[in-house]
């Protein structure tokens, strides 16, 4: 998720927004900003208590000078600036994992990042809002596909992935129903971790079969230069351009592009 952002923001103007509802915090990590430093998270959206007037005041990341390591917060939401032009992130950190122990006696917390989000002046100004969810389905997961409206979904070419798979699309049918959200959709399945193997071909015409519409034209194997970039805190367009793993990355962010997700929340 974190190079197709990049690349929207990059290479096609793009204003693209990155929210984190991961604890491991990983978005803002591979970015270069070091989630442990920045004051403001992504539990601000969930956590009634910290959405009042604390975030009118200026924190260590508003003042001096602009420190890609760290951030720059630039809205009422918990935004963060990066170093690529119009793309703004959303940090989080093990504070998430906590979620669960501030839900008090609400009866459905899992629509406070969609009640959060509605209420934003500075969504409507962004062409992409991209969530990164967590793998393990809980609060946090369906508090993502509640506010979302279409599912990017990587499926890594193993047999057990399909599974995962399944289960994903079981979950969806049951949030259309239940929550009454009829336009929740998967968009692409995304085939990765691909290898030259019977297996992974096996897999590969299964997930064709399920998804006919959706599956990827790009199959992403595994490229070094990716996690080389985000271990320096870039994008592989700034680290390698000229690398498989970039063109591979371009090439699923402008099929993205094409179907029309523009000025929608996509988590992947």
């Amino acid at each position: 998720m974190a190079s197709l952002a990049a690349y929207l923001a990059l290479e096609r103007g793009r204003r693209v927004l990155a929210i984190d509802m991961d604890p491991q915090g990983q978005l803002g990590k591979v970015f270069g900003i070091e989630t442990k430093r920045t004051r403001r998270s992504a539990i601000e959206l969930l956590v009634d208590s910290t959405l009042g007037d604390p975030l009118d005041r200026p924190g260590p990341e508003q003042s001096g000078p602009f420190d890609p390591s760290r951030g720059e917060s630039v809205g009422k939401l918990p935004l963060l600036k990066t170093r690529i032009p119009g793309l703004h992130l959303v940090v989080a950190n093990k504070s998430l994992a906590l979620f669960p122990a501030w839900e008090g006696g609400e009866v459905d917390p899992t629509a406070r990042l969609e009640s959060a989000l509605r209420q934003a002046p500075e969504l409507p100004g962004y062409d992409f809002v991209f969530f990164d969810a967590p793998p393990s389905f809980g609060p946090l997961t369906l508090n993502v596909l509640r506010a979302a409206e279409e599912l990017v979904v990587p499926v890594p070419l193993t047999y057990l992935a399909l599974d995962g798979c399944a289960e994903l699309t079981r979950s969806v049918q049951t949030l259309r129903m239940r929550y009454g959200h009829s336009s929740l959709r998967i968009t692409m399945v995304v085939p990765t971790f691909y290898r030259r193997t019977r297996l992974a071909h096996e897999v590969l015409d299964r997930l064709k079969a399920r998804f006919p519409k959706e599956i990827a034209h790009t199959v992403v194997g595994f490229h070094v230069k990716i996690d080389e970039a985000q271990s320096r805190g870039l994008s592989i367009f700034e680290y390698a351009p000229g690398d498989r793993g970039a063109r591979a990355m371009a090439a699923l962010a402008e099929e993205l592009e094409l179907r029309g997700t523009a000025g929608g929340e996509v988590p992947a």
